[in-house]
């Protein structure tokens, strides 16, 4: 546990964030209002400004925010973002780590987990939680995500409270990589879902039945979920800003299914199938569009 002179009023430990995407944004503010120090680091300025309006502290470099953290949270694209955030110039493994934590709320490879964790210790003494998320931009602001993770028992229990700020759920699957692990079952579960309600709701179009009523229709059913009620209707109505992820971001992941299941002998034929069917997505609609417009993969040429 760090020193509790290094403690914020609220005798909480200090915190940080980098990356301040359409997760971190959300998650950090969700920080700020719970009363939390927070400090922030970001790329590109413009995303960091709002954030220091609402009491979030600046950091020039990832270094110094870790030198003025003693728990870093992060979100950033992929694992070619998060090894630069770490090992680049000026990045986290060049400020004293020790009896300091840094937790990754991105979804990478296992293997890029469990070998950055092993890197980090051995640069500067930090410690080390994989906890990828799920629930979308939505999840984010509303405060309803779930974070699966990997790590030391202890260290998940020390972040506990200040994951739950950010989040409805916060579940320890095992050690390094097993957050990772968990998120990619989570991927071949939505990403599936997304291309099935992406076929069903045009199946109602098409057949001339309101598309829009299918979620009240089948409430309480066996087809019933949260992503058939968030889904179809974004689907129908083409509500796509803010998105509620990147297509980019999808593929990447069923990208890193298939390359597990090949590692551990596993079939992932329908999350094989999505995997093309998203990157037919991303061919046609753009890798930053949201990842609902599958759905327009199937729309008539007019």
């Amino acid at each position: 546990m760090a020193d509790a002179s290094k403690a914020n009023p609220q005798g909480a430990e200090r915190l940080g964030y980098l990356g301040l995407g359409l997760m971190g944004t959300p998650m950090t503010r969700r920080l700020l209002k719970t009363g939390y120090q927070v400090t922030v680091w970001n790329r590109s300025e413009g995303k960091v400004a709002p954030l220091v309006e609402a009491g979030a502290r600046r950091a020039g470099t990832p270094r110094d925010l870790l030198a003025n953290s003693d728990i870093a949270f992060m979100c950033v694209t992929d694992a070619t973002a998060v090894e630069e955030v770490i090992f680049g110039p000026e990045g986290l493994a060049a400020a004293p780590g020790a009896g300091k934590l840094v937790v990754d709320f991105s979804s990478i490879h296992p293997d890029a987990a469990r070998d950055l964790a092993k890197r980090l210790e051995s640069a500067n003494g930090a410690g080390w939680i994989d906890a990828p998320v799920s629930g979308g931009t939505k999840g984010a602001e509303e405060g309803t995500l779930a974070i699966m993770a990997g790590g030391e028992a202890d260290d998940i229990e020390r972040v506990r409270p200040y994951v739950l700020a950010m989040a409805r759920r916060f579940t320890h699957m095992g050690p390094t990589g097993a957050g990772q692990t968990t998120k990619l079952c989570n991927q071949v579960i939505v990403g599936c879902a997304m291309a099935v309600l992406a076929e069903a709701t045009r199946l109602a179009v098409n057949a001339g039945i309101d598309a829009n009523r299918l979620p009240e229709a089948l409430a309480g059913g066996f087809a019933d979920s949260i992503p058939l009620q968030l889904f179809v209707p974004r689907m129908v109505q083409g509500i796509h800003s803010p998105p509620l992820g990147h297509i980019a971001t999808m593929l990447k992941d069923l990208d890193t299914v298939a390359d597990v299941a090949q590692a551990t002998s596993t079939p992932v034929p329908m999350a094989s199938l999505a995997g093309q069917l998203f990157r037919l997505a991303k061919a046609a609609r753009g890798a930053e569009a949201d990842a609902l417009e599958i759905y327009k993969l199937s729309a008539a040429k007019t």
